[in-house]
């Protein structure tokens, strides 16, 4: 009974560690890591909703092209928030962010870019322009991801 009682203690030990665990909390002056992510989870907000209505065929004209309005206003959001001073915990952003600024800076342009398409295609209401260019704008995100974002 002991030897089951230790046992049981001692895998009881980390589930109460645990919450003593939580992510690390940007307190720099503005939160500038918290406030890129916190842009980043506003427009996925948006984004995913998009491409499940897109996936299952429940394609929405007027939903969609709401969202992909939202997603146009709300890209600004991040990108000011990532000066020289910001890699810090709980970055998610990789060093190559600060190393190759022109890199990140052209994946930022294409995201604009896709993005502008996506709503022109979300206004014609064309669904057969619509697919490509939310695919674009995924494709967009994942190209800036591999490089720029930790995993």
């Amino acid at each position: 009974m002991h030897k089951i009682a230790r046992t049981a203690l001692l895998a009881l030990i980390p589930a109460l560690l645990l919450p003593a665990c939580g992510e690390v909390e940007d307190t720099r002056p503005g939160q500038p890591v918290k406030t890129r992510q916190d842009a980043f989870k506003e427009m996925l907000r948006v984004f995913e909703p998009m491409g499940l209505m897109l996936r299952e065929k429940r394609y929405e004209e007027d939903r969609f092209l709401r969202m992909a309005t939202v997603l146009v206003e709300k890209r600004e959001l991040p990108w000011a928030h990532f000066g020289p001073d910001t890699n810090y915990p709980p970055t998610k952003a990789t060093a190559k962010v600060w190393e190759e600024p022109a890199r990140f800076e052209e994946e930022r342009k294409r995201f604009f870019t896709t993005t502008d398409e996506l709503l022109a295609a979300a206004q014609s209401k064309d669904i057969k322009r619509i697919e490509p260019a939310y695919q674009a704008v995924y494709d967009s995100c994942k190209s800036c991801h591999n490089p720029f974002k930790a995993r």
